[in-house]
Protein backbone atom coordinates (compact mmCIF):
# COMPACT_ATOMS: atom_id res chain seq x y z
CA UNK A 1 0.00 0.00 0.00
CA UNK A 2 1.20 3.40 -0.82
CA UNK A 3 1.92 6.38 1.62
CA UNK A 4 0.26 8.82 -0.11
CA UNK A 5 -2.93 9.06 -2.23
CA UNK A 6 -3.02 12.62 -3.55
CA UNK A 7 -4.42 11.68 -6.93
CA UNK A 8 -7.92 11.79 -6.87
CA UNK A 9 -9.84 10.04 -9.73
CA UNK A 10 -12.78 11.77 -12.13
CA UNK A 11 -14.54 9.23 -12.06
CA UNK A 12 -16.88 7.82 -9.02
CA UNK A 13 -15.78 4.69 -7.16
CA UNK A 14 -18.88 3.03 -5.89
CA UNK A 15 -18.84 1.73 -2.73
CA UNK A 16 -22.01 -0.21 -1.02
CA UNK A 17 -21.94 0.16 2.82
CA UNK A 18 -24.39 -1.66 5.08
CA UNK A 19 -25.44 0.02 8.18
CA UNK A 20 -27.99 -0.67 10.25
CA UNK A 21 -30.54 1.95 10.46
CA UNK A 22 -29.96 4.28 13.74
CA UNK A 23 -28.44 7.42 14.85
CA UNK A 24 -24.76 6.02 14.86
CA UNK A 25 -24.43 6.67 11.30
CA UNK A 26 -25.16 10.46 11.46
CA UNK A 27 -21.08 10.63 10.19
CA UNK A 28 -21.90 8.67 7.73
CA UNK A 29 -25.20 10.87 6.64
CA UNK A 30 -22.97 13.86 7.00
CA UNK A 31 -20.17 13.05 4.95
CA UNK A 32 -22.74 12.50 1.99
CA UNK A 33 -24.59 15.33 2.66
CA UNK A 34 -21.48 18.01 2.88
CA UNK A 35 -20.09 16.01 -0.21
CA UNK A 36 -17.29 14.44 1.77
CA UNK A 37 -17.09 11.31 -0.15
CA UNK A 38 -18.14 13.22 -3.62
CA UNK A 39 -15.10 15.46 -2.96
CA UNK A 40 -12.77 12.17 -2.81
CA UNK A 41 -14.13 10.71 -6.10
CA UNK A 42 -16.95 8.13 -4.17
CA UNK A 43 -20.45 7.73 -4.83
CA UNK A 44 -22.20 5.80 -1.87
CA UNK A 45 -24.79 3.37 -1.98
CA UNK A 46 -26.00 2.65 2.12
CA UNK A 47 -27.81 -0.64 2.11
CA UNK A 48 -29.67 -1.24 5.44
CA UNK A 49 -29.71 -4.53 7.16
CA UNK A 50 -32.69 -6.08 9.17
CA UNK A 51 -30.70 -7.72 11.72
CA UNK A 52 -26.82 -9.09 12.02
CA UNK A 53 -27.34 -12.55 10.81
CA UNK A 54 -28.22 -11.20 7.38
CA UNK A 55 -24.98 -8.39 7.76
CA UNK A 56 -22.48 -10.79 8.47
CA UNK A 57 -23.91 -13.28 5.78
CA UNK A 58 -24.00 -10.58 2.97
CA UNK A 59 -20.51 -9.36 3.99
CA UNK A 60 -18.53 -12.24 3.51
CA UNK A 61 -20.48 -13.50 0.30
CA UNK A 62 -19.60 -9.73 -1.37
CA UNK A 63 -23.03 -8.07 -1.02
CA UNK A 64 -21.88 -5.23 -0.17
CA UNK A 65 -17.88 -4.24 0.41
CA UNK A 66 -18.18 -2.52 4.03
CA UNK A 67 -20.17 -3.33 7.53
CA UNK A 68 -20.53 -0.49 10.02
CA UNK A 69 -21.76 -2.29 13.03
CA UNK A 70 -20.67 -3.70 16.74
CA UNK A 71 -17.41 -4.82 16.07
CA UNK A 72 -18.47 -7.60 17.84
CA UNK A 73 -19.56 -8.99 15.01
CA UNK A 74 -16.37 -9.48 12.96
CA UNK A 75 -15.34 -10.93 16.19
CA UNK A 76 -17.44 -13.72 15.46
CA UNK A 77 -17.29 -13.77 11.67
CA UNK A 78 -13.49 -14.44 12.42
CA UNK A 79 -14.10 -17.33 15.45
CA UNK A 80 -17.36 -18.86 14.36
CA UNK A 81 -17.44 -18.55 10.42
CA UNK A 82 -13.78 -18.57 9.75
CA UNK A 83 -14.17 -15.76 7.52
CA UNK A 84 -10.97 -13.43 7.30
CA UNK A 85 -12.12 -10.04 8.32
CA UNK A 86 -10.37 -7.06 9.67
CA UNK A 87 -11.99 -3.93 11.92
CA UNK A 88 -10.70 -1.45 10.06
CA UNK A 89 -11.99 1.92 12.42
CA UNK A 90 -13.87 2.59 14.99
CA UNK A 91 -17.15 4.83 15.73
CA UNK A 92 -19.08 4.78 18.96
CA UNK A 93 -19.51 3.07 22.44
CA UNK A 94 -23.13 2.22 21.41
CA UNK A 95 -24.80 4.47 23.06
CA UNK A 96 -27.45 1.80 24.53
CA UNK A 97 -29.99 1.80 27.63
CA UNK A 98 -30.83 -1.28 29.32
CA UNK A 99 -34.59 -0.43 28.35
CA UNK A 100 -37.40 -2.56 30.23
CA UNK A 101 -41.21 -2.50 30.25
CA UNK A 102 -43.04 -0.27 32.58
CA UNK A 103 -43.71 -2.54 35.36
CA UNK A 104 -39.70 -3.47 35.82
CA UNK A 105 -38.29 -1.73 38.23
CA UNK A 106 -34.76 -3.45 38.72
CA UNK A 107 -33.04 -5.97 36.92
CA UNK A 108 -33.82 -8.39 39.59
CA UNK A 109 -37.63 -8.29 38.43
CA UNK A 110 -36.61 -9.92 35.17
CA UNK A 111 -36.62 -13.26 36.24
CA UNK A 112 -39.03 -15.41 34.50
CA UNK A 113 -39.11 -12.54 31.66
CA UNK A 114 -37.61 -12.50 27.85
CA UNK A 115 -34.83 -10.72 27.09
CA UNK A 116 -35.18 -8.95 23.41
CA UNK A 117 -32.00 -9.70 21.34
CA UNK A 118 -30.63 -9.12 17.74
CA UNK A 119 -28.72 -12.66 17.83
CA UNK A 120 -28.49 -13.86 20.79
CA UNK A 121 -24.41 -14.48 20.66
CA UNK A 122 -23.04 -11.07 19.59
CA UNK A 123 -22.93 -8.42 20.51
CA UNK A 124 -25.19 -6.12 22.88
CA UNK A 125 -26.75 -9.79 23.79
CA UNK A 126 -23.61 -10.46 25.33
CA UNK A 127 -23.93 -6.96 26.87
CA UNK A 128 -26.95 -7.30 28.37
CA UNK A 129 -26.54 -11.12 29.08
CA UNK A 130 -22.56 -9.77 31.07
CA UNK A 131 -25.06 -7.19 33.03
CA UNK A 132 -27.39 -9.37 34.11
CA UNK A 133 -24.58 -12.19 35.29
CA UNK A 134 -23.47 -9.28 37.20
CA UNK A 135 -26.02 -8.54 39.34
CA UNK A 136 -27.14 -12.57 39.80
CA UNK A 137 -29.18 -13.16 36.85
CA UNK A 138 -28.31 -16.07 34.22
CA UNK A 139 -30.03 -16.97 30.88
CA UNK A 140 -31.85 -19.99 31.10
CA UNK A 141 -31.80 -20.42 34.94
CA UNK A 142 -33.61 -16.75 35.44
CA UNK A 143 -34.69 -15.41 32.30
CA UNK A 144 -35.01 -16.62 28.47
CA UNK A 145 -33.65 -14.95 25.08
CA UNK A 146 -36.10 -13.76 21.76
CA UNK A 147 -34.95 -12.81 18.63
CA UNK A 148 -36.45 -9.66 17.62
CA UNK A 149 -34.20 -7.70 14.83
CA UNK A 150 -31.91 -5.10 14.90
CA UNK A 151 -32.39 -1.83 16.91
CA UNK A 152 -35.14 -0.91 15.17
CA UNK A 153 -37.67 -3.71 14.66
CA UNK A 154 -36.38 -4.50 18.37
CA UNK A 155 -37.41 -0.91 19.56
CA UNK A 156 -41.20 -1.24 17.75
CA UNK A 157 -41.34 -5.90 19.17
CA UNK A 158 -41.10 -4.59 22.51
CA UNK A 159 -43.38 -1.60 22.44
CA UNK A 160 -46.10 -3.97 20.91
CA UNK A 161 -45.33 -7.58 22.90
CA UNK A 162 -45.93 -7.39 26.00
CA UNK A 163 -43.83 -10.12 26.66
CA UNK A 164 -40.51 -9.10 25.53
CA UNK A 165 -39.56 -7.63 29.14
CA UNK A 166 -36.39 -5.70 28.73
CA UNK A 167 -33.75 -4.96 25.41
CA UNK A 168 -30.57 -2.86 24.53
CA UNK A 169 -31.57 0.15 23.10
CA UNK A 170 -29.76 2.95 21.34
CA UNK A 171 -30.79 6.35 19.77
CA UNK A 172 -33.00 7.29 18.94
CA UNK A 173 -35.35 4.14 19.26
CA UNK A 174 -33.92 4.84 23.16
CA UNK A 175 -35.91 8.19 23.50
CA UNK A 176 -38.91 7.00 21.32
CA UNK A 177 -40.00 3.67 23.08
CA UNK A 178 -39.96 6.07 26.42
CA UNK A 179 -42.57 7.79 24.79
CA UNK A 180 -44.49 4.91 24.54
CA UNK A 181 -44.24 3.46 27.87
CA UNK A 182 -41.11 1.90 28.06
CA UNK A 183 -38.38 3.18 30.12
CA UNK A 184 -34.40 3.05 31.30
CA UNK A 185 -32.65 0.58 34.28
CA UNK A 186 -29.21 3.19 32.82
CA UNK A 187 -27.16 3.05 30.01
CA UNK A 188 -24.73 0.47 29.24
CA UNK A 189 -22.00 2.63 29.63
CA UNK A 190 -22.97 3.14 33.29
CA UNK A 191 -24.16 -0.55 33.73
CA UNK A 192 -20.81 -1.71 32.26
CA UNK A 193 -18.27 0.86 31.15
CA UNK A 194 -15.82 1.49 28.44
CA UNK A 195 -17.21 -0.70 25.52
CA UNK A 196 -15.80 -0.54 21.79
CA UNK A 197 -19.47 -0.40 20.03
CA UNK A 198 -19.79 0.37 15.95
CA UNK A 199 -16.43 0.07 13.91
CA UNK A 200 -16.23 -0.45 10.37
CA UNK A 201 -15.06 -4.06 9.35
CA UNK A 202 -14.09 -5.42 5.66
CA UNK A 203 -13.29 -8.64 4.13
CA UNK A 204 -9.41 -8.24 4.19
CA UNK A 205 -9.07 -10.05 0.88
CA UNK A 206 -11.42 -6.51 -0.45
CA UNK A 207 -9.61 -4.47 1.33
CA UNK A 208 -5.89 -5.61 0.31
CA UNK A 209 -7.07 -5.14 -3.60
CA UNK A 210 -9.12 -1.77 -2.86
CA UNK A 211 -6.73 -0.10 -0.26
CA UNK A 212 -6.20 2.98 -1.94
CA UNK A 213 -10.14 3.53 -2.26
CA UNK A 214 -10.74 2.50 1.64
CA UNK A 215 -8.30 5.12 2.68
CA UNK A 216 -10.24 7.56 1.03
CA UNK A 217 -13.50 6.58 2.35
CA UNK A 218 -12.15 6.65 5.85
CA UNK A 219 -10.64 9.71 5.26
CA UNK A 220 -14.01 11.29 4.10
CA UNK A 221 -15.51 9.01 7.30
CA UNK A 222 -13.58 10.72 9.84
CA UNK A 223 -14.55 14.26 8.06
CA UNK A 224 -18.36 12.91 8.77
CA UNK A 225 -17.23 12.25 12.21
CA UNK A 226 -15.52 15.81 12.95
CA UNK A 227 -18.90 17.53 11.29
CA UNK A 228 -21.06 15.95 13.88
CA UNK A 229 -19.28 16.44 16.54
CA UNK A 230 -18.02 19.69 16.06
CA UNK A 231 -20.28 22.32 17.95
CA UNK A 232 -20.59 24.73 15.46
CA UNK A 233 -22.81 21.98 13.72
CA UNK A 234 -25.27 21.18 15.96
CA UNK A 235 -28.33 22.67 14.81
CA UNK A 236 -27.45 21.72 11.06
CA UNK A 237 -26.92 17.87 12.93
CA UNK A 238 -30.02 17.80 14.91
CA UNK A 239 -32.29 19.18 12.30
CA UNK A 240 -30.47 16.37 9.71
CA UNK A 241 -31.01 13.67 12.02
CA UNK A 242 -34.80 14.35 12.32
CA UNK A 243 -34.96 14.48 8.76
CA UNK A 244 -33.15 11.35 8.56
CA UNK A 245 -35.34 9.34 11.33
CA UNK A 246 -38.38 11.45 11.29
CA UNK A 247 -37.93 12.89 14.65
CA UNK A 248 -39.90 14.96 16.91
CA UNK A 249 -37.29 18.00 17.54
CA UNK A 250 -36.34 17.18 21.03
CA UNK A 251 -36.11 13.90 20.32
CA UNK A 252 -33.25 14.87 17.55
CA UNK A 253 -31.96 16.61 20.31
CA UNK A 254 -31.52 14.39 22.97
CA UNK A 255 -30.20 12.03 20.39
CA UNK A 256 -27.30 14.44 19.54
CA UNK A 257 -26.52 15.37 22.97
CA UNK A 258 -26.40 11.09 23.47
CA UNK A 259 -23.96 11.15 20.31
CA UNK A 260 -21.71 13.65 21.31
CA UNK A 261 -21.46 12.71 25.29
CA UNK A 262 -17.69 12.06 26.31
CA UNK A 263 -16.60 8.57 27.06
CA UNK A 264 -20.38 6.48 26.26
CA UNK A 265 -21.09 8.74 22.48
CA UNK A 266 -18.98 8.74 19.09
CA UNK A 267 -15.01 8.52 19.23
CA UNK A 268 -13.32 11.33 18.57
CA UNK A 269 -12.33 10.97 14.38
CA UNK A 270 -13.61 7.70 14.76
CA UNK A 271 -10.64 6.39 16.23
CA UNK A 272 -10.61 2.54 17.75
CA UNK A 273 -11.04 2.37 21.56
CA UNK A 274 -8.66 -0.58 22.47
CA UNK A 275 -9.57 -1.00 25.52
CA UNK A 276 -13.30 -1.03 25.02
CA UNK A 277 -11.99 -3.92 22.50
CA UNK A 278 -10.50 -5.64 25.67
CA UNK A 279 -13.69 -5.04 26.59
CA UNK A 280 -16.02 -6.93 23.88
CA UNK A 281 -13.67 -9.96 23.64
CA UNK A 282 -13.65 -10.53 27.50
CA UNK A 283 -17.12 -10.57 27.70
CA UNK A 284 -17.32 -12.91 24.28
CA UNK A 285 -14.90 -15.28 26.62
CA UNK A 286 -17.14 -15.37 29.64
CA UNK A 287 -20.06 -15.42 28.36
CA UNK A 288 -19.93 -17.65 25.74
CA UNK A 289 -16.54 -20.00 27.24
CA UNK A 290 -14.62 -19.29 23.92
CA UNK A 291 -10.58 -19.24 24.05
CA UNK A 292 -10.82 -21.26 27.21
CA UNK A 293 -12.06 -18.30 28.82
CA UNK A 294 -8.95 -16.39 28.38
CA UNK A 295 -9.64 -13.39 25.55
CA UNK A 296 -6.98 -13.56 22.77
CA UNK A 297 -4.71 -10.39 21.55
CA UNK A 298 -7.09 -8.12 19.80
CA UNK A 299 -4.07 -7.97 17.09
CA UNK A 300 -5.65 -10.61 14.82
CA UNK A 301 -8.70 -8.83 14.60
CA UNK A 302 -7.53 -5.15 13.33
CA UNK A 303 -5.45 -3.59 10.16
CA UNK A 304 -5.12 -0.01 11.90
CA UNK A 305 -2.95 1.11 8.94
CA UNK A 306 -5.87 2.05 5.94
CA UNK A 307 -7.16 4.22 9.29
CA UNK A 308 -3.59 5.78 9.67
CA UNK A 309 -3.26 6.80 6.09
CA UNK A 310 -6.61 8.46 6.49
CA UNK A 311 -6.59 10.30 9.36
CA UNK A 312 -3.14 12.00 7.94
CA UNK A 313 -5.17 13.37 5.03
CA UNK A 314 -8.90 13.72 6.92
CA UNK A 315 -9.41 17.64 6.78
CA UNK A 316 -10.20 19.92 9.46
CA UNK A 317 -14.20 20.47 9.25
Amino acid sequence: MSSAFSSIPVADTLLRVNVFNTSSNLPLLAAIAQGYFAQRGLQIEVQHTPNSDEQRAGLATGKFDIAHAAVDNAVAMVEAAKQDVAIVCGGDAGMNDFVVRAEIDSLDDLRGKLLAVDAPNTAYALVAKKILKNHGLLEGRDYAVKLAGGTGPRSAAMVADPQLAAGMINPPFSFTVREQGLKSLGSQYQLLGPYQATGAFVMRSWAQANAEVLVRYLAAYIEGQRHVMNPAHRHQMITLLGSSFKLAPHVAEGTYEALVAPGSGLAPDARFNLAGFHTVLAIRAEMEGMWGGTPPAPDKYLEPAYFEQALQTARAV
